[in-house]
């Protein structure tokens, strides 16, 4: 936006007296202050660099991003102070290129935190010297969203996958299974049953723990509706406890449990939380291969109800946590790396999440969170009033 006004009045700038020359500079204050407020409340990141890299403007939003302090700009050189974005941006380019070329990246920016950035950049002309406005658009929550649904897409597809392929096992161990029970009887009366019988009762056995195994992966990885109900975490985790007592006395693992007598009531699924517990049990038990204890505690605050199961494992390296929840993604030698995406697929149903928290030779701190009940209460309230 040109103000005529004041272009009329600078052409005509030595022939100004004194207060004339004072209005004129009271009028590009207030207009360079104007300027400076649009520009601030701008929500994009506004920057402005000369050809050899110097950062001579910034705006608020801009400061936000990348980090910026006021002391250091202007003339500033932007690998300085944003190495990342100088990096992606051909500043130094070619006079023989086209004037008005426009530059589009996205980036991750790392510092001052993680964010994804839609980048911008415009050559211009000022006072015969070229310059660069580059624009920031923050756009870390489609980016994030883009990548949850493309997360939940391709285990849904794993999920899918896994049913079919499970189900075309079953039917050949049906099939087995009755084939066997038919050479069971045949063999009855006959002179080699005493030796042939026992290899096919042990063939019949084990095909039947095949089936069973089967039946229960595609129970657990089936998604399925929630019945909620009111119930009290400590009563579930006794239930699985009382499941794993054998093989965790034999490992020689204590388990303590802290049970809160004020605990918040939480709305929960009772048979999808037992899997989720009976899973993080087993995983701690296995990093447990030489005794300890595993922790069992829980908090809650005026949203969620926090449970929290500690080991004294060997840990996880740190590159292998954020990978925990990938399907088929296992630290085990005989792990099928399906069990921690099954928890998390039960915990977002929930309206929770889980975490993880893992120091190597020291142990792993797995953590629940689910809603409360008065939370959820309140969004099925906010969806019906919609």
């Amino acid at each position: 936006m040109r103000n005529r006004h004041l272009d009329k009045i600078l052409v005509r700038l030595d022939d100004l007296d004194a207060v004339n020359l004072a209005h004129l500079v009271q009028r590009l204050a207030k207009e360079r202050m104007l300027l400076e407020k649009l520009f601030d409340a701008i929500q994009e990141g506004i920057l402005v660099v000369n050809e050899g890299g110097i950062l001579e403007y910034s705006n608020a939003a801009a400061h936000r991003m990348i980090g910026l302090c006021e002391k250091e700009t202007p003339e500033c050189p932007l690998w300085k102070v944003a190495p990342e974005l100088a990096r992606c941006l051909p500043l130094k380019m070619s006079d023989k290129g086209p004037e008005a070329t426009v530059i589009a990246r996205e980036i991750e920016l790392t510092y001052p935190e993680s964010k994804y950035v839609r980048v911008y950049m415009v050559p211009f002309h000022l006072e015969k010297e070229r310059r660069f406005a580059i624009i920031l658009d923050d756009i870390t929550d489609d980016a994030q969203a883009t990548e949850a649904r493309i997360e939940s897409e391709r285990t849904s597809s794993i999920f899918v996958l896994a049913a079919e392929v499970a189900h075309e096992i079953g039917n050949p161990l049906n099939s087995l299974n009755i084939h066997l029970q038919l050479l069971q009887r045949k063999l009855q009366g006959l002179a080699q049953a005493d030796t042939l019988a026992p290899s096919v009762a042990i063939c019949i056995n084990e095909v039947q723990r095949l089936d069973g195994i089967l039946k229960n992966f595609l129970e657990a990885i089936k998604p399925q509706p929630l019945a909620l109900d009111d119930l009290n975490i400590f009563t579930l985790l006794e239930e699985v406890l009382a499941l794993l007592s054998q093989e965790l006395s034999q490992l020689g693992i204590q388990v303590s449990v802290e049970a809160n007598p004020d605990m918040p009531p939480v709305l929960l699924d009772g048979n999808q939380v037992k899997q989720v517990l009976f899973n993080v049990l087993k995983n701690a038990m296995e990093a447990m291969d030489s005794g300890g204890t595993i922790r069992f505690y829980t908090r809650s605050d005026d949203e969620f109800l926090y449970v929290y199961i500690a080991d004294e494992g060997k840990g996880i390296e740190p590159e292998d946590v954020g990978q925990l929840f990938r399907p088929f993604f296992t630290t085990k030698a005989n792990g099928h790396g399906l069990g921690m995406m099954i928890v998390q697929r039960i915990l977002r149903a929930h309206g929770g999440q889980v975490g993880i928290d893992s120091k190597p030779n020291i142990g792993t701190i797995v953590t629940l969170q689910f809603p409360l009940k008065a939370r959820r209460m309140r969004r099925i309230e906010h969806k019906e009033s919609l």
